[in-house]
């Protein structure tokens, strides 16, 4: 299963067996130098696409403990060059769905999803088959990949992904919320 830009997922998907999924990833980069700034990611529709239940309690406790709450986790994010100020989970009133929006601080842009910044070009090399639904830089199309750039006159980088996940057995995790 093909899990776009969440490092935070990712990197958990290889402790536990479930996978947390969700519908699209919204990026928000406010750089304050060439290099460093604050990056706010928001996801919708966060569930989980275990089958078992046992899998299911994995991907609620990444996400509720873990991810949400856990000072583990912060350290974690702050050794890949990630210092989170903010991390939250909401149910969205409209459709009643669960959100989540995680800011961090950054030295090292690199460090947010691998953008590269060179020759005054910042850049972000992704898969063909990756839906980019908006973004303030332009997209390129080579081959084998697509790349979003931005000048360096850009100082707020954004880009919103859909991910091709489509898991009809997905779990919610709302209820679970309060608890």
């Amino acid at each position: 299963m093909k899990k776009i830009f969440f490092i935070f997922l990712i990197s958990l998907s290889i402790v536990f067996h479930g996978c947390i999924i969700y519908d699209e990833v919204s990026y928000t980069i406010k750089l304050s130098s060439q290099k460093n700034g604050i990056a706010t990611i928001k996801f919708k529709d966060i569930k989980s696409d275990a089958i078992g239940n046992k899998e299911f309690e994995e991907d609620k406790t990444a996400l509720l403990d873990y991810m949400l709450k856990s000072d583990d986790f912060l350290i974690s994010m702050k050794e890949e060059g990630k210092d989170i100020t903010s991390r939250n989970l909401f149910v969205n009133p409209s459709d009643n769905k669960l959100n989540g929006e995680v800011v961090y601080k950054f030295e090292n842009i690199n460090n947010v999803e691998g953008i590269v910044f060179q020759d005054g070009y910042y850049f972000l090399t992704l898969e063909l088959k990756d839906s980019i639904l908006t973004t303030n830089g332009q997209v390129v199309y080579s081959d084998d990949h697509k790349r979003i750039i931005w000048d360096n006159s850009i100082n707020e980088l954004t880009f919103t992904m859909k991910t091709d996940v489509s898991a009809k057995s997905a779990r919610s995790f709302i209820p679970f919320m309060n608890k």
